[in-house]
């Protein structure tokens, strides 16, 4: 007698369809799945309403515009029931703050490395959306850090990790590095139970940050967190704060590299994701030379190319002031009469604190 053969999804009980996208998820690269109702609970709402009035979300007012949508999953879309979140490991092969001990190199965050990531994560988002729509007929919408959606919280809801108090995920089997996606369905299905706050007494997360940007545990100020600063930033960097940067000119790793659950991470298999050679180490000196041509070209494909040459030459400059190395000085004398104000203010500070570090050790 032939076996019979399984019934369809469409008809299955909501805890065998739960598993079947699990194991789509898992085959099609993600590394780790969850499922959550769409509704986030007072606490992610209430942290986010004090975030935005107490100004530490800075110039990305785009938070407080589109604040409603993003505390309630179902104000984007009513007919949500359930969010499945995912999550890709990009965990690094090496301490990512290793070239705090260059001051002639330049340190991009691990995450912007290579080639944009919400282009991969986006495909394997839609490709297993398409898969489950096909298979059910539900209604379903992809999420990647594109639309007012509250990302962290969500996949804490969904037992993928915690949020630290660095306010990222943190995951018992990939530590911080994981990227997230969403989809959103129409479907009814089993949650998972929220993941436990495992974080205990360490602060080792706060304690590293360079700008100190933690003004309590689980609370950050965006204004003084160097993400922030050589990203979303637009004008002059504070005076105050140009010092603690040290050579980081995109994005910064130190909270997310302290956190002692990454000892459970596995270094990333995934070539999108693995460094470009030119990014791993590279020189200021280099770097500060870029015109807007020359920076589209070496940035093609890459997250770096969204800030523009001028803010991004801006954050080497101030990598150049930090660097103590008198022979930068000419590089950032050349800059003096960059046409982007913000470069000539990078400039001009650097060389001045090249100068006075000069004549310290003169």
């Amino acid at each position: 007698m032939a076996a019979a053969k399984p019934a369809p999804l469409a008809s299955a009980d909501p805890a065998r369809l739960r598993e079947a996208i699990r194991n789509r998820a898992l085959a099609v690269g993600f590394d780790a799945v969850g499922f959550a109702p769409a509704a986030l609970g007072p606490e992610a709402r209430e942290r986010l309403a004090q975030f935005v009035a107490e100004g530490r979300h800075g110039d990305m007012g785009w938070m407080a515009e589109r604040s409603d949508q993003r505390s309630h999953p179902q104000s984007l879309w009513d007919e949500a029931r359930t969010v499945i979140a995912l999550g890709t490991s990009y965990a690094p092969h090496d301490d990512p703050r290793r070239l705090a001990e260059h001051p002639d190199r330049g340190i991009v965050s691990v995450y912007a490395r290579n080639r944009d990531y919400h282009d991969l994560i986006k495909g394997r988002l839609k490709t297993l959306a398409q898969w489950l729509a096909h298979q059910t007929k539900a209604g379903v919408k992809v999420f990647v850090d594109t639309a007012p959606v509250m990302e962290k919280p969500l996949a804490a809801q969904a037992g993928l990790g915690w949020q630290g108090k660095h306010t990222n995920l943190v995951s018992r089997d990939h530590g911080s590095w994981l990227f997230l996606g969403e989809i959103y369905t129409t479907l009814d299905l089993p949650p998972d139970p929220p993941a436990r706050d495992r974080c205990g007494s360490c602060d080792r997360c706060q304690t590293a940050c360079p700008t100190a940007a933690f003004p309590a545990p689980y609370q950050i100020d965006a204004r003084r967190c160097i993400s922030y600063l050589t990203i979303e930033h637009k004008g002059p960097i504070p005076d105050e704060l140009k010092p603690l940067m040290g050579n980081r000119i995109y994005g910064c790793d130190d909270c997310l590299a302290a956190c002692p659950w990454n000892k459970f991470a596995h270094a990333t298999a995934e070539p999108a994701f693995l460094p470009r050679a030119e990014l791993t180490a590279p020189r200021l000196a280099d770097l500060a030379q870029l015109d807007d041509a020359g920076f589209r070209q070496v940035f093609s494909g890459s997250p770096i190319k969204r800030i523009g040459r001028d803010r991004f030459v801006r954050n080497v400059l101030v990598a150049i002031g930090n660097s103590g190395d008198p022979s930068l000085k000419p590089v950032a004398a050349a800059l003096c009469e960059d046409a982007s104000d913000v470069v000539r203010e990078a400039a001009g500070w650097a060389a001045a604190r090249l100068s006075a570090a000069a004549n310290t050790h003169a």
